[in-house]
C-alpha cells in the first residue's frame, strides 16, 4: 500500500502544481482532479461493472422462478441456473473482478489523502477551512451520506429486505464515520461518488435508449 499510495500523493501533488501553475493554487481544485484522473483511469472497468450489475438485474426474475420451481432439488437448480447464465452471457462473478482491481487502489487514496502533508497551510476549500482536519460545518458528511444513498439507488432495482437495509444502513455508516475523517478525503468520496452517478445515468440511459430503439 505503501508504494500505491506514495504514487497517489505524488498525483495530487502533481495537480496542486497544476492549480499553482494556472494561477489559482488550491488542493481542493487539486483533490478534484485527481478524483476524475482516477474515474477516467478506472472507467473501462466500472463500465464492466456497471454492465454486468445491469444484466444479473435483468435476469432476476427469471432466477427467481428457477430457484422456486427447483427448491426442492439443489442440483437441477444450479445447473438450470448455469443454462440462464450462459444462455443470458452473463457471469455472476464478473461484477466482482472489477471491484476487486479497485480496491487496492480505494485503499492506497484512502492513505494518501488523509497523511499527506500540505504545503499550503491552511488547505481551505470554498466554506472547508482546513482539509486535513473534519469538516466543522457538517456539510461534506451530509453530501457523503447522500451522494452514497443516491449512488446505490441507481443499482437497486429489487427492494428486498437485505437491499433496503443497505439502502439506509451504508449512506449513514458513510455519514457517521465522514465527521471524524479529514475533509480532504471526505471531499473525493464525495466527488468520486458524483461522478460514478453521472457514469450509471449516461450507462442507464443509453441503454433505455437501445432497447427502445430494438423494441421498434
Amino acid at each position: 500500500m505503501d508504494f500505491l499510495s506514495n504514487i497517489m500523493q505524488g498525483a495530487l501533488t502533481f495537480f496542486y502544481n497544476l492549480t499553482v501553475s494556472m494561477g489559482f493554487a488550491n488542493y481542493g481544485i487539486a483533490i478534484i482532479l485527481l478524483t476524475v484522473a482516477i474515474k477516467l483511469l478506472m472507467y473501462p472497468l466500472t463500465v464492466k461493472q456497471i454492465k454486468s450489475m445491469k444484466a444479473m438485474q435483468d435476469i432476476q426474475p427469471k432466477m427467481k422462478e428457477l430457484q422456486e420451481k427447483y427448491k426442492d432439488n439443489p442440483e437441477k437448480r444450479n445447473k438450470e441456473l448455469a443454462n440462464l447464465y450462459k444462455d443470458a452471457g452473463v457471469n455472476p462473478l464478473a461484477g466482482c473482478l472489477p471491484l476487486l482491481v479497485q480496491m487496492p487502489f480505494l485503499i492506497a487514496i484512502f492513505f494518501a489523502i488523509r497523511d499527506y502533508k500540505y504545503a499550503l497551510l491552511p488547505p481551505s476549500f470554498l466554506w472547508i477551512p482546513d482539509l486535513a482536519l473534519p469538516d466543522p460545518t457538517y456539510i461534506l458528511p451530509v453530501l457523503s451520506a447522500a451522494t452514497t444513498y443516491i449512488q446505490q439507488k441507481q443499482t437497486t432495482t429489487e427492494m428486498t429486505q437485505q437491499n433496503k437495509m443497505m439502502l439506509i444502513f451504508m449512506p449513514l455508516f458513510i455519514g457517521y464515520i465522514s465527521f471524524t475523517f479529514p475533509g480532504g478525503l471526505v471531499l473525493y468520496w464525495v466527488m468520486s461518488n458524483i461522478f460514478q452517478i453521472v457514469q450509471q445515468w449516461i450507462m442507464y440511459r443509453n441503454n433505455a435508449s437501445v432497447a427502445r430503439e430494438e423494441a421498434r
